[in-house]
């Protein structure tokens, strides 16, 4: 008799201990605004709720590259900007290089400016960030994952911006194109300097090209950014659903099991104010 009553005031001990748990654990769950916090609270929730951190920790990765992949673009565009206005300063003064009464002083200064907005453009063109990125490609864009099977080039080559610009019938570089104007100022032959004109405003209309399809490449990282942005809200919310506390569920569910509790532990000390005897007789 008195190992049956023992077994049973041990269950009893057991029984309160885990009452005891589950009210630590309501009452946590009512502070914290979360009522999962392990498998065995809800397996299925658990498992949804893994997939999506799963799928959280992939949309802050896309969300990071369309960040970069923003800011690379951004540059490109001032850049190309900042070309397209220098450009436009060297088609000015390769116009007024064709005023007959230009003197070697005056000759000499439109040189050294041309020869200045030469050195910025190639400056511009091969600009690196500080970790050493180029602002444009070398070559071949690169291709930044931005969703799933989905990658975009976000910024244009150095070679599609300042190469492959058709003046008269030749392909001719930014550089190149700089370079006659200066040779061809420097002579001071109208007739070279109308030809190095014509260059000029072929290199302002592919910059010009070159604008729009930056502009392009910045339009889909912001959409793609947004749908992004979009899906990581709806991930946040059925994540929300599934781990936040039903405050009234709860707080019924705490009281009901203190006053369990109290029932239990009152009956327990009861119990225990008896003699051996009284148990076994």
């Amino acid at each position: 008799m008195v190992g049956i009553t023992n077994k049973i005031m041990l269950a009893e001990m057991r029984r309160q201990q885990k009452l005891s748990q589950s009210i630590v654990d309501g009452q946590t769950a009512i502070s914290t605004g979360i009522t999962l916090n392990k498998p065995s609270d809800n397996a299925l929730a658990w498992v949804q709720v893994s997939d999506i951190g799963r799928a959280q920790a992939q949309q802050a990765a896309w969300q990071a590259n369309v960040s970069y992949g923003t800011t690379r673009a951004a540059t490109a565009e001032s850049n190309l900007s900042e070309i397209n206005n220098l450009l436009t300063r060297a088609q000015e003064l390769v116009t007024s290089a064709r005023n007959g009464s230009l003197n070697d002083t005056s000759r000499a200064a439109i040189v050294e400016e041309l020869g200045t907005i030469r050195t910025t453009i190639d400056e511009m063109l091969n600009q690196t960030d500080y970790q050493g990125t180029p602002v444009f490609d070398d070559g071949q864009s690169t291709l930044v994952p931005v969703s799933r099977g989905l990658n975009l080039a976000v910024v244009g080559t150095r070679q599609e911006v300042s190469e492959g610009i058709d003046v008269n019938g030749t392909p001719m570089s930014i550089n190149a194109v700089l370079a006659a104007s200066i040779a061809a100022v420097e002579s001071g032959v109208d007739a070279d300097i109308a030809g190095s004109l014509d260059g000029v405003k072929a290199a302002q209309a592919h910059i010009t090209v070159e604008q729009a399809k930056q502009g392009v490449r910045s339009d889909r990282l912001e959409v793609i950014g947004d749908r992004l942005t979009d899906v990581d809200i709806d991930l946040t919310e059925r994540r929300a659903d599934l781990e936040s506390t039903d405050l009234q569920e709860v707080i019924s569910r705490v009281q009901s099991q203190l006053l369990q509790l109290e029932a239990a532990q009152s009956a327990y000390a009861r119990i225990n104010q008896k003699t051996l005897f009284d148990l076994i007789s």
